[in-house]
């Protein structure tokens, strides 16, 4: 019998199955529309005379992995602290399902934060731990260990179940914390940098543990990081932040591929910066044209500032010094500054006609003979992978 099933029968209900209703590996139904959903309306949080969180708009799917991504004092944790309660906001409104919580008490919210810290109790077992909540609330015995065995299984430590917090790994703590927050059934799951106290490779292991339990289990996850690998790696859809306002919404593709602006562009991976001055058009394509040192298209929408200068923003993958000028859309000279071997490409450090210093990533089965430091260069790169820069801005 599935987790789950014995409290539904206990009620002269049936099993969910009966009723035509899959159950999940953690004993709830498959998720329902809306089971989740969390909207922000005009959220607002002013501390003293600072403006943390600026008015956003923001909808969370049901069953999202959904994150806030941003540097520091950007107003992510803030929001974060403010759907979980723990923050009243200034101004603006909260709904989860549909439901006004903007100024119900975190205990009363279908909610539950996994902190950074973890917040374990030293004296507890892992098992303890997990079935704290459970006791709290007074839920029969026998429920109580079958969720928390089933809470344990889909983090797997189900083996260290009988360990001490000391006794365990940053990463199997943070399983633990993981699965107290799973044991209790919530809409949603809200995690406030829950991997940033641990090491490299640890945190990229806990970033597919994660996204693994989250699409096992189909809760509603946001995330809050400052680190954008991270957020790519695990996320349906991001949100980026910068001082309170939200600058972007969409897929990781989306954000990398299409950014809407020099910040998101220059947050979210690497980005080289050019400075240009152009010198004409071609229907509705800019054009800077260096003669015999280069040309370079600039696709509309596109608006040189006040001084005649333009802001273009290319990603290192996107350029090339293999290909011939002709092959690409925009190309410059340039001279090799240095040359770094990284595996599986080598990264260029280019001084280029403009005055600029870009970066370029060559995968190593690019060329025959790559180029070395100090020699004479094309950089070029397609048109349609740049992206205008604010007006009269330098990128």
């Amino acid at each position: 019998m599935r987790f789950g099933e014995a409290q539904l029968r206990s009620r002269g209900r049936g099993p969910a199955r009966e009723r035509g209703r899959e159950v999940t590996r953690m004993g709830n139904p498959t998720r329902e529309p809306g089971r989740g959903e969390i909207v922000l309306e005009g959220l607002t949080k002013r501390f003293a005379d600072r403006l943390a969180v600026d008015a956003i708009d923001l909808h969370v799917a049901g069953g999202e992995f959904f994150s806030l991504l941003g540097p520091s004092g950007c107003g992510k944790t803030t929001t974060l602290r403010m759907i979980a309660g723990f923050e009243e906001p200034s101004a603006g409104r909260i709904l989860l399902d549909g439901r006004d919580v903007t100024y119900v008490s975190p205990v009363k919210r279908d909610v539950n934060l996994v902190f950074q810290s973890y917040a374990l109790f030293p004296h507890m077992t892992a098992y303890e731990n997990v079935a704290f909540g459970l006791r709290i609330r007074r839920l029969p015995r026998a429920e109580i260990d079958q969720r928390v065995r089933e809470a344990l299984e889909v983090v797997r430590m189900t083996e260290y179940a009988q360990q001490r917090p000391a006794q365990l790994s940053g990463g199997q703590q943070q399983r633990v914390a993981v699965a107290r927050a799973l044991v209790m059934r919530p809409a949603a799951i809200l995690l406030d940098e829950p991997l940033g106290a641990l090491d490299l490779k640890l945190r990229k292991e806990m970033q597919v543990e994660l996204r693994r339990i989250h699409r096992e289990t189909g809760m509603t996850f946001v995330y809050v990081t400052h680190d954008q690998e991270e957020a790519m790696t695990m996320s349906d859809r991001i949100a980026v932040m910068n001082r309170g306002r939200i600058e972007q919404v969409g897929s990781p593709r989306d954000l990398y591929e299409h950014p809407a602006t020099p910040f998101v562009a220059g947050f979210v991976g690497e980005t080289n910066r050019l400075r240009l001055r152009p010198t004409g058009t071609r229907g509705t394509t800019l054009v800077a044209d260096y003669g015999d040192d280069g040309v370079v298209l600039v696709a509309a929408p596109a608006v040189p500032g006040a001084n005649g200068s333009l802001g273009l923003l290319v990603r290192p993958e996107k350029m090339s010094v293999c290909r011939a000028p002709g092959e690409a859309d925009s190309w410059l000279r340039g001279t090799i500054r240095e040359v770094v071997y990284r595996g599986e490409l080598t990264r260029f450090i280019v001084d280029v006609v403009t005055g600029d210093t870009v970066v370029v990533d060559e995968l190593n089965d690019g060329c025959t003979l790559l180029p070395e430091r100090g020699g004479q260069v094309t950089v070029s790169w397609p048109a349609t992978s740049a992206v205008p820069a604010e007006p009269g801005t330098q990128g």
